[in-house]
């Protein structure tokens, strides 16, 4: 997991329109807490938060170096809890917790599956993932971006589960070993045709030989 610098500001004043007039400025709020140390509000340009996100996809999972401004001031922090506009897409806030980089946290890495698996080459398979992401313990300099999953030898109906996993030194997994990760699957299309196959020896209807009512006897 790479270290990231970022240059943040105090802020002096707090309230929604003291935050307006940040955001309006092109900073975001933030709150840095933990750490068994009073909350500091603080503010961060939107610009490289932004750059932050778009250039590397686990950006929100790294350990940031928060450098006040005007001061020597620093401390290891990592993302809490990111709030996003749900029409612009900027960053609208963030909130930080400290972490001391001797002393373990608890996060969620990414699973990424790597090659493409003999069942989804060769018999048109899926990949269908049932987890996403894992929840882990270790240092914060040892938190991994993701854990692989080499689904190469896969073929249809193949699975893998946690305990399949390889996982970096010194990362303690906190799911359970027996959960499945993922399945090599046939498309939905398949297995609702499958479903509806039968026996035609067994499906076929018994035809009855309809016999002569006694009006048609009648009417000889």
């Amino acid at each position: 997991m790479s270290e990231l610098n970022l240059e943040v500001a105090r802020r002096e004043e707090t309230g929604k329109g003291v935050a307006r007039r940040l955001r309006h400025s092109g900073r975001v709020p933030a709150v840095v807490y933990g750490g068994h140390k009073e909350s500091v509000a603080i503010s961060i340009d939107r610009k490289v938060v932004s750059e932050i996100l778009k250039k590397s996809e686990h950006g929100v999972r790294s350990i940031f170096l928060l450098k006040m401004t005007g001061s020597d001031q620093q401390r290891h922090a990592m993302i809490k809890e990111l709030t996003i506009h749900p029409i612009s897409r900027h960053v609208t806030h963030i909130d930080f917790v400290r972490v001391n980089m001797t002393e373990v946290v608890k996060v969620t890495v990414p699973l990424h599956a790597v090659g493409t698996s003999k069942g989804v080459k060769n018999n048109g398979g899926i990949l269908d993932f049932q987890v996403r992401e894992l929840h882990v313990e270790c240092l914060p300099n040892a938190i991994p971006d993701t854990i692989d999953i080499d689904v190469t030898e896969l073929d249809i109906h193949d699975s893998v589960r946690i305990a399949d996993l390889k996982i970096p030194q010194g990362v303690k997994v906190l799911d359970d070993d027996d959960r499945v990760v993922l399945t090599v699957a046939l498309p939905r299309a398949e297995v609702a045709a499958e479903a509806v196959v039968v026996d035609p020896a067994v499906a076929e209807p018994e035809v009855l030989k309809k016999g002569k009512s006694d009006e048609d006897d009648a009417k000889k």
